[in-house]
């Protein structure tokens, strides 16, 4: 059984008793500023706006309330969402910190002015609405802790003389002996005592195969076990653990987060000073208040507040119906800037399993036959290496025998009678040690995966596995410079050297980086996030650090709950195609976006201009300023719907 319990922090962090970490996190609160506190009550004064906007029109139309009734709750919105949310713009402005927001404060105050408690209670909505969609969709530190803490389990199973007890993570110590059960998760780091199987590291070291675990193999903690049990010796506390020190990292990767400018943000910081001095202008030239409002009233930037979430929340609609899941909307806004792009290699360029890509067969054997007998035998064999030698049989279009007789011996290999003759599909090491005939005719030993088919006690075949690369992984890779502005693309891998070295070689990647840690992984992406706007692609724990401190994280696959907590993007299906489909659709609702704004508050400047002159009144103006903002979001609107082309590979 798991529980939602964390592991214990690592030396030299202090943490009271009975709070885990994702309460640490949380505890953060006792120090937000006004700014995160309104932030965090945007939900209940967008759901109090709504409720009293409709009760205003209600008691207006359908019971012909008087104002001083049916104005009530507008007052009470103003009262309850638009006060805080002033008091937190005055603020900002002695930090002088300028964006789209301080026009909306200005136009809340310019509405009370004129009496326009409808439009500022509007105002107040599309503020905290789009506070309230931003904070739903962005991940947040606690739950990326969350689902690490949770995949861990909270206790484990200590072997003692009178049995076996079960025991917090907190009372083990170095040198105990712990049973890992089948399909159990590895509590600590260990050395393995007893039994022989399998253990799946490839979320945490990027093996993209499950690990043979015999007498004197290392296991690591975060590891899933295979069907069989395993009796380990504890090698390290479970604070200085593997996952421990991927949790330290996660949460360094967290506070070191950057801190990224919005678009509208960014037009707002241009746009807010041209409209404050041209309303400004006009009241010190003309001496009428009423221009000044009335210069504000079409102010009020609505193309930024309403164009660019519509554009955005219709790019991430078209993405979810895509299979591609936007947890952070910054992330569509920026990935067009990266131009530094870093991929994980195993389940990311890869399919994260292996194939059998040579078949070295001695002078005096059949290719098709060796592999008829080999296939026949893995049938019955739960071995990593088994289904990829079927699936070669199956493409080859070799029919399988009936093999009899199977045994497999720990450590020996897998053996058996098939058509008659004896085959064992073992280890180099074990058939050198055997001294079979037909030694002499090994090929050189390779750094990836292989096995030995030796039939009727003389060596037939050398099968050699690889982590395939995903068919569409070259095209991918070559495509992402000269469509998509991408000046440096790397691998950053867990996996070993040679591995690596072959597929960069498959999908044309100079720079690589092997055997790489989640800390290490994390100072890579850190390096090239300080140069560039990155992007980082990945579907593993280890990945979960890199992805956080990238500009653009995104995570294929659904292996992982911590990844796609970590990551902005999540690409449900295991398929690069869908990271290019998400660039065009990020590119594309850039282009609409820019198109509403831009064009928006170009009108809006005319109106400006002509408010200014005389030729608008603050009624006139609000109205010319609504039909600026209908047409803003009918052009955004388009976003949502698909074009005809959505990749180019």
């Amino acid at each position: 059984m798991h529980s939602n319990s964390a592991p214990p922090t690592s030396p030299g962090v202090t943490r009271p008793a009975g709070q885990p970490p994702s309460q640490l996190i949380s505890r953060g609160w006792l120090h937000r500023s006004p700014a995160e506190l309104w932030a965090r009550k945007s939900t209940p004064i967008a759901g109090l706006c709504v409720v009293a906007i409709s009760a205003s029109l209600i008691l207006r139309y359908a019971f012909h309330a008087p104002p001083s009734v049916h104005l009530i709750p507008l007052w009470v919105t103003l009262i309850v969402g638009g006060l805080p949310f002033l008091y937190d713009l005055l603020l900002k402005l002695l930090k002088r910190e300028f964006g789209s927001d301080l026009l909306g404060g200005i136009s809340i105050i310019t509405s009370l002015l004129l009496g326009e408690y409808l439009a500022g209670s509007i105002i107040v909505l599309m503020l905290s609405g789009g506070e309230a969609l931003e904070r739903y969709a962005l991940r947040s530190a606690s739950s990326v802790l969350s689902a690490l803490a949770k995949r861990m389990p909270s206790i484990a199973h200590r072997k003692e003389t009178a049995g076996i007890v079960d025991v917090g993570l907190d009372d083990i110590a170095v040198g105990e002996t712990l049973v890992v059960y089948p399909h159990d998760i590895c509590p600590v780091d260990g050395e393995v005592i007893e039994g022989h199987g399998f253990m799946d590291e490839s979320y945490l070291t990027g093996e993209p195969f499950q690990i043979v675990k015999t007498t004197g193999s290392g296991v690591i903690s975060g590891a899933v076990n295979g069907q069989s049990a395993l009796t380990i010796r504890v090698t390290q506390l479970a604070a200085d653990s593997r996952y421990a020190k991927i949790m330290d990292v996660m949460r360094q990767s967290e506070s070191e987060r950057p801190q990224l400018q919005r678009l509208g943000d960014f037009l707002g910081a241009i746009y807010t000073p041209i409209a404050l001095t041209v309303a400004i202008l006009t009241w010190v030239i003309t001496g009428e208040a009423v221009r000044f409002l009335s210069v504000l009233v079409i102010a009020t930037p609505c193309p930024l507040l309403i164009a660019i979430p519509v554009a955005v929340i219709g790019s991430i609609s078209l993405c979810a119906r895509r299979s591609i899941i936007v947890k952070s909307p910054a992330a569509l806004e920026q990935i067009a800037q990266c131009r530094t792009a870093i991929f994980d290699k195993t389940g990311t360029l890869t399919y994260g399993e292996p194939t059998l890509t040579e078949q070295i067969v001695a002078s005096e054997f059949d290719q098709k036959h060796v592999l008829k007998l080999a296939a026949s035998l893995e049938t019955y064999s739960k071995h990593p290496l088994a289904r990829a030698i079927l699936a070669a049989a199956k493409e080859e279009g070799v029919s399988l025998a009936e093999a009899t007789d199977v045994r497999e011996q720990p450590g020996q290999g897998l053996t058996g009678q098939v058509l008659q003759q004896t085959v064992l599909i073992t280890s180099r090491s074990k058939m050198l040690a055997k001294k079979m005939a037909g030694a002499d005719q090994l090929p050189p030993s390779q750094h990836g995966l292989e096995c030995v088919v030796v039939i009727d006690q003389r060596y037939a075949a050398t099968f050699q596995f690889r982590d395939a690369p995903r068919v569409e992984s070259k095209s991918f890779i070559k495509h992402l410079g000269p469509k998509h502005n991408f000046d440096r693309v790397m691998i950053v891998s867990g996996d070993r050297e040679s591995e690596v070295k072959y597929l960069s070689a498959q999908v044309g990647i100079g720079e690589i980086y092997a055997q790489q840690t989640p800390e290490q992984k994390l100072a890579i992406v850190r390096d090239a996030t300080a140069k560039s706007k990155t992007l980082y692609v990945g579907d593993g724990i280890n990945d979960a650090p890199a992805m956080m401190i990238a500009t653009v994280g995104m995570a294929i696959g659904q292996n992982s709950d911590v990844t796609a907590e970590a990551a902005g993007v999540v690409v449900m299906d295991n398929s690069l195609q869908k990271v290019d489909e998400f660039m065009h659709i990020s590119r594309r609702m850039r282009t609409i976006a820019l198109q509403s704004a831009v064009g928006g508050m170009v009108l809006s400047v005319l109106g400006m201009a002509l408010a200014s002159t005389g030729h608008l009144t603050p009624v006139s103006g609000a109205i010319t300023q609504e039909v600026i903002d209908v047409l803003a979001v009918l052009n955004a609107l388009r976003a949502a719907f698909p074009p005809r082309i959505l990749h180019d590979l």
